[in-house]
């Protein structure tokens, strides 16, 4: 029945301004005078009313987290369309959404991709690709139990957009629950949204414009708190900072410059300094950084994604269209990056390889995409699978020296409960992983083991297992065994009595931030012996600096910034028993 009432709204909806049309991410000039008579499609017959006695039981799904599908539309851009079924399809399920199922079927033919494999054709209503914006919204109902879908009113006229997530439901016969009627109704776009799945969310402040007693979709006319509210009702977001919209940017889309790589990571965009939004960009960060933690109570770790300008080599400032590499997908062990010029593009793509090890990293050309300001997470959108197997791991970086033992804690949760978890961790790849088991910790969900010390340095590299009571069986990083965490485990070093440590002092690095040869000046006062100088980056990798002995004094150690990546490292100065960490930023 609902099918049937999609299937007819379609057919008005084809009326309306912009349909077959390639319309772009931002709103046209036709469409900005449609806007004030524009009433979005009613919904209430097709949506699921919001449990009444769930309060504050739902969790948004994190990007990262296991997919059972990626759902695109097939408006235009086909090509690049084509490409994203071949790379996804050995993933998960890819829905695809069409008015003509034969001639999506032979386009896809034509680009030697195997439509019969793992792919589910849906005719019914749409008027654009950017399906990121106007799609469903993954959340689970007490973290892992029912798979919801949450629907937001689309800040564009486009109707039979605004009736995709429902189509998807029915595919996949999952409640969907709109934000349509007040006091509760909220206009969002998913590309201004992100989620750590812990209950802390990003955007900009687009949602308060579009939400506030200016706004164009008549809606209510919503405070922050009241904003707040709602997300936390939906989407058990309680954490909820909202960047300053970026001058260049015309949608205010924080996927055009910035994704969360998992819990503690944000991938963020870098222009030339002083260039287009890199300013705002960075104040932005700055004000992540300073103003919320990551749920493990530690800064955010930041890895830094350069801005490309376009084939004319004028960056959005100057008219030129927004590249970005940060507007990927990530579906279970594959990441979909945009691509646009190979000589910049390899950077990114190393990037990312980087930062996420065991992930298949497939870039897609996306030249003909950009224009319309979006690229491959504007036209895609993920949904959960219905039993996930979710693990939450902060992972160790390093290990403090003097430690017998080391606590390792994850929070593991099936909604049929748990059969065991176990740490496989190994010293030598080439010699397989030593499982190590967990045992259920004093607090709910949380699995815990010690982790015994060495006596000699070591490398660690560990990966998390778990087995529900169904016989799933997950891992995280969820590329693992290929894909792992590392720290460094420094043995047991023979202790150097206080006495011979007098007035020790790591002083300011200069210049810092760094670019080319930078400074590190100790005082070792009447110190002697061993000293181990190094970087640590945001991946926990460690680069040496110095090691060796001193003869006390003030001493200066030199390194060249401009070998390193951009970023945060940690810099830390080991003398005996003594330790001193300062931060350095390279730029």
């Amino acid at each position: 029945m609902r099918l049937l009432f999609l299937i007819l709204l379609f057919i008005a909806g084809n009326s309306l301004p912009g349909r077959g049309q390639d319309l772009p991410r931002f709103m046209t000039e036709a469409e900005k005078e449609l806007l004030g008579a524009y009433v979005p499609p009613s919904v209430a017959s097709l949506s699921t009313p919001r449990p009444e006695s769930r309060s504050g039981s739902f969790r948004a799904m994190a990007e990262w987290e296991e997919l059972q599908a990626v759902v695109i539309t097939w408006a235009s851009q086909q090509a690049i369309l084509a490409e994203i079924v071949r790379a996804l399809q050995k993933e998960c399920r890819v829905i695809i959404v069409c008015n003509n199922e034969g001639s999506v079927k032979n386009y896809l033919t034509g680009k030697n991709v195997d439509w019969t494999d793992n792919i589910t054709f849906v005719q019914g209503p749409y008027n654009s690709i950017w399906v990121r914006d106007y799609g469903p919204n993954p959340v689970y109902q007490n973290d892992v139990d029912s798979l919801f879908l949450v629907d937001w009113i689309y800040n564009r006229p486009r109707p039979n957009d605004d009736l995709v997530s429902f189509l998807v439901g029915d595919v996949l016969a999952l409640p969907v629950m709109a934000t349509q009627e007040a006091p509760e109704d909220l206009v969002h776009t998913g590309g201004n949204f992100m989620s750590d799945g812990l209950g802390t969310g990003f955007s900009s402040q687009l949602v308060l414009d579009e939400n506030g007693p200016f706004n164009q979709f008549g809606t209510s006319n919503h405070d922050e708190a009241a904003i707040n509210g709602i997300m936390q009702s939906f989407m058990g977001i309680d954490v909820y900072p909202k960047m300053v919209n970026l001058p260049f940017d015309g949608i205010h889309h924080i996927d055009m410059h910035m994704k969360l790589l998992d819990e503690e990571t944000l991938l963020v965009g870098q222009y030339p300094e002083g260039i287009a939004d890199g300013p705002q960009i960075e104040a932005n960060l700055q004000f992540i950084l300073s103003s919320i933690t990551t749920r493990f109570g530690t800064p955010f770790k930041v890895i830094r994604m350069p801005m490309p300008p376009d084939a004319t080599g004028k960056y959005p400032h100057q008219g030129g269209h927004y590249r970005t590499y940060t507007n990927s997908l990530i579906a279970n062990r594959t990441v979909i990056v945009p691509t646009y010029t190979p000589s910049v593009d390899s950077t990114a793509l190393r990037i990312y390889a980087e930062a996420m090890p065991g992930y298949q990293i497939v870039g897609i050309n996306c030249n003909a995409i950009i224009p319309s300001s979006g690229a491959l997470h504007c036209i895609t959108k993920e949904i959960g699978v219905n039993d996930p197997l979710r693990i939450v791991h902060q992972p160790l970086k390093e290990w403090e020296p003097g430690l017998s033992s080391l606590p390792f804690r994850a929070l593991v949760q099936h909604r049929d409960g748990i059969q065991q978890v176990n740490l496989f961790w190994t010293t030598d790849t080439t010699q397989g992983f030593t499982a190590l088991a967990m045992a259920p910790g004093a607090e709910p969900d949380m699995w815990e083991v010690d982790f015994p010390a060495l006596d000699e340095e070591a490398e660690i590299r560990y990966y998390i297992e778990a087995t529900s009571l169904t016989g799933k069986v997950r891992r995280r990083p969820l590329t693992a065994p290929s894909g792992h965490w590392t720290f460094m485990m420094p043995g047991q070093p023979t202790q150097v009595a206080l006495p011979s440590l007098p007035g020790i002092h790591v002083e300011e690095v200069f210049p810092n931030p760094a670019s080319a040869i930078t400074c590190i000046p100790v005082d070792f006062g009447h110190y002697q012996g061993g000293v181990d100088i190094s970087l640590t980056d945001v991946m926990g990798r460690i680069l040496p600096i110095f090691r060796g002995d001193v003869s006390g004094g003030r001493r200066q150690f030199f390194f060249d910034a401009g070998g390193y990546p951009a970023g945060t490292y940690a810099l830390r100065v080991r003398a005996g028993a003594f330790t001193q960490a300062r931060t350095v930023l390279v730029r």
